[in-house]
This record gives structure tokens, C-alpha cells and sequence, in this order.
């Protein structure tokens, strides 16, 4: 019963992965009909739907308020759980969700394989540091999870306000006044502290969720790149700096895990994700502007050439 129940545990933690606030568009109208789909899984694909009863906080702040929502606004659709709202005035808002922490039982070889799978390697480097390679684990584990969504036109300032999540990324600008090419940074909190030197990964829609700590990296050397997913670290401020170098919708995840000594216990972890649209994939004006500035660079030049050809 006891090895039944570690598989289990592995095939759950191994299978669940990370949590996800998503949006078929991040991009909304004022006072429609609007969903958030919660995926518990990849960024691409939901593997299982999630209780209600493990739901401690459901939450959008906008124009400055902050709403608890009910559990019973929530449906399944298949593996996915879907929040159904009606999206408020304009401006750029933020929606939350905060689980209930649970415990999972893990022989040291699943346990091994999580961290390697899920890239939370610096627990695994403690673990071959200090002899604990091969010790099972049980550990405590909750999720909490962010969006950024553009409701309308109007920028609002919204999107800096902290949810008090014992994890949480909170940008330090509105990723809706970025585009392709620019940078976002981001500070990372613990409890409300600037978490530093933390593992954060980066990555899109469609991009893969697959970490490797061994492929070439770029620039000072903190950053790997797998199919997209881009590693680096938080600074001492808790600040980390992400190249948005595709349009479309991105995530940011990080898994901070500690050893405790509780009974029963072996370890915690609180998963974090912050999700966000980037304009360029038809909302942008950047690329609207550049495809409007180059048609009209060519008319003006066929203008200019048949101008001089009538005088000539």
C-alpha cells in the first residue's frame, strides 16, 4: 500500500506541474461577457480541473478595488476550470487565485526526477550537497497564481497592486505599454519581501514548457535557454529583467522550495505564475504603425518616381 500510494504521489506531481491563469485573449472589451480559464498542467494544456474547496482566494482588482469572488462563478470544460465574469470598466486588471497548500509523499527518486523535471534546482544541488540525495520527501505544497488583462483602452495603475500571496510576482511597469523587443522587470515577493536569487522561468504561448540547465546560455551567463523557456535569476532586490522578444500571450513561473522541520514534513513549496499578453499579434500598434509607415515609405517613393518622370 505504502509503494501504491508513492506512485500516486509521483504520478500526480509529475503530471500536475504548474497553475495558470489564462484568457483566450488578454485583450477584452468593457462590460462583456469574459472568461478566465484556469489550467493546471502546462501553459499550452490543462491536465486536470481544480476543486473549489481548494481555492482559499479568488480575486480582480481594478480601478483601484479589489473583488472576492465566489467559488460557484467557476465551471469545468473538460480538464480546464473557466471563471465566468462580466468584465468591468476600462483599464488593466488583475486576477488571482491562491490554493490551499496539500501534502504529496514522494520516494527520493520521484522526488529527484521533480525537481530536475520542473527546474527547481537549487534543492536538488542542496540535496547532493549536504547527503539527503536519497531521502524521500513529503512535502507541503500550495499554488498562486496572477493575469494581467487590458480591459478597453485606458491604462490603469492597477497592475502594481500586490494580492498579499505568500508568493507572487508583481511587475514594476504595465506590460500593456510594452511591446515586442522591450523589456519587462519584475519583482519577485515572499511573504511581502523581495525574494532574491530565486529561479524564475520565462516563456510563451506555444513555446514548450521544458527546462534544461545545460544548454548554451546568453549574456552574463544566469540565463539557459529549452524550447523557449528562458532561466534566469532574481537579483538581491528580487528583481528579474524579461526580454519580451515575441508577440502573444507569456508566463513567468518559479517553484520556491525550502526544508522544514515539521512533523510529518520534509519540505514546502509555493508556486508562483504571473501571465500577460504582449501586443503584436494583432493588437499591437508597434506593428500596425511599422506596417502603415512602410506601405506608406512605398507610395510616397512611387509617387515621387512618377512625379519626376511627368516633369522630366
Amino acid at each position: 500500500m505504502r509503494k501504491l500510494m508513492l506512485l500516486f504521489g509521483a504520478l500526480f506531481i509529475l503530471c500536475s506541474h504548474d497553475m495558470f491563469l489564462k484568457m483566450d485573449s488578454f485583450f477584452v472589451e468593457a462590460g462583456q461577457p469574459a472568461k478566465i480559464l484556469l489550467y493546471n498542467g502546462t501553459f499550452d494544456q490543462s491536465d486536470n480541473v481544480i476543486t473549489r474547496d481548494r481555492m482559499i482566494d479568488v480575486t480582480l482588482v481594478g480601478n483601484g478595488k479589489r473583488q472576492m469572488l465566489d467559488t460557484s462563478m467557476w465551471t469545468e470544460d473538460g480538464n480546464t476550470t473557466v471563471l465566468n465574469f462580466t468584465s468591468g470598466d476600462p483599464g488593466t486588471w488583475v486576477a488571482g487565485v491562491s490554493t490551499r497548500a496539500r501534502n504529496i509523499e514522494l520516494s527520493a527518486e520521484d522526488f529527484n526526477n521533480y525537481l530536475e523535471h520542473d527546474g527547481v534546482l537549487d534543492m536538488l544541488e542542496l540535496r547532493r550537497g549536504n547527503g539527503t540525495i536519497d531521502s524521500n520527501a513529503v512535502e507541503k505544497y500550495s499554488k498562486h497564481v496572477k493575469a494581467l488583462f487590458q480591459v478597453g483602452e485606458v491604462k490603469t495603475e492597477d497592475w502594481k497592486t500586490p494580492l498579499g500571496y505568500p508568493i507572487e510576482f508583481v511587475p514594476r511597469s504595465n506590460p500593456y505599454d510594452l511591446y515586442i523587443g522591450d523589456v519587462l522587470e519584475v519583482q519577485l515577493l515572499r511573504d511581502g519581501r523581495p525574494l532574491g536569487n530565486q529561479l524564475v522561468y520565462s516563456g510563451f504561448a506555444g513555446g514548450g514548457h521544458s527546462h534544461s540547465h545545460d544548454e548554451e546560455s546568453e549574456g552574463s551567463g544566469d540565463e539557459a535557454h529549452h524550447h523557449d523557456e528562458v532561466e534566469t535569476r532574481t537579483d538581491e532586490n528580487g528583481l528579474a529583467a524579461i526580454k519580451l522578444n515575441h508577440g502573444g500571450q507569456w508566463y513567468l513561473r518559479t517553484i520556491h522550495m525550502e526544508s522544514i522541520d515539521e512533523p510529518g514534513l520534509t519540505h514546502e513549496s509555493n508556486w508562483a505564475t504571473l501571465t500577460f499578453e504582449v501586443a503584436g499579434d494583432g493588437h499591437g500598434f508597434s506593428d500596425i504603425a511599422t506596417m502603415l509607415l512602410t506601405v506608406g515609405g512605398i507610395l510616397a517613393f512611387i509617387g515621387l518616381f512618377i512625379f519626376l518622370r511627368k516633369r522630366g
